[in-house]
């Protein structure tokens, strides 16, 4: 038995071992962390742990990096402040890039980071657990791939890169049952072309619901804005609000 021990522990520290002895879940041992997430944050934290040579797992539960940008934001949106402030580490946004790059060129800029770096996230896989066993002093991170299969990887320490709105958030709004109209989060809105003609009541005044607006505006809908508290409007001494 102590042989056995032995055995495992040393199996434990093999970097290309691929556990199979505990469970029936494929376990992976991992020399550095465990990435969640394939937005900005975890491809950055990925690259600057590579240019220090310490290798890590990026686990994604979609299918592509920056989903969050590709698959849940709308058609017109473009990063809200000037490039230079939002560009990752260790690679600069191209020159001919404009100040506010939009979607596709922020996407492609993450694209690029990605294969510069030779970060491969593992895709389509939730996460579904992370607990950090006292007994071995490693973390135990369990995820799920879309065909069910689970894989447990165990890694020295855990990079949680989300994002704070990676859920989108609805508010139980009384008599939304009985409304026979439309109810939409701004992650599934992409433009304001189907909604011409149309009055559309926008609950939120931040980046998302003041763009939304404008969009909507832009295609001739009939939009009304909803703010919980007052709202100071900073505008150019030309223009005059009635």
């Amino acid at each position: 038995m102590d042989n056995l021990k032995e055995i495992q522990g040393k199996m434990a520290h093999d970097p290309h071992y691929v556990f199979s002895y505990c469970k029936p879940r494929r376990q992976v041992w991992v020399p550095g962390p465990v990435i969640v997430g394939a937005g900005p944050s975890g491809l950055a934290a990925a690259a600057c742990l590579k240019e220090q040579g310490v290798p890590s797992v990026v686990i994604e539960r979609s299918n592509c990096i920056a989903s969050l940008w590709q698959l849940k934001t709308y058609d017109r949106l473009r990063l809200h402040l000037p490039k230079r402030f939002c560009e990752l580490p260790l690679m600069p946004f191209p020159e001919d890039f404009p100040t506010y790059p939009d979607k596709q060129q922020f996407v492609d800029y993450l694209e690029a980071y990605a294969k510069r770096f030779g970060i491969n996230p593992v895709f389509d896989s939730s996460v579904e657990s992370a607990e950090y066993d006292e007994g071995i002093g490693m973390w135990r991170v369990k995820s799920v791939g879309m065909k069910g299969e689970e894989v447990e990887y165990v890694c020295g320490w855990l990079v949680v890169a989300t994002g704070e709105n990676a859920e989108a958030v609805v508010p139980e709004i009384e008599g939304m049952e009985e409304f026979s109209g439309e109810v939409k989060h701004t992650s599934e809105y992409k433009s304001g072309s189907i909604y011409k003609g149309k009055k559309v009541l926008v609950v939120g005044c931040g980046n998302s619901g003041m763009e939304v607006c404008l969009d909507l505006c832009n295609h001739n809908a009939k939009p009304s804005l909803v703010v919980r508290d007052a709202v100071s409007i900073s505008c150019p001494s030309y223009i005059t609000l009635d």
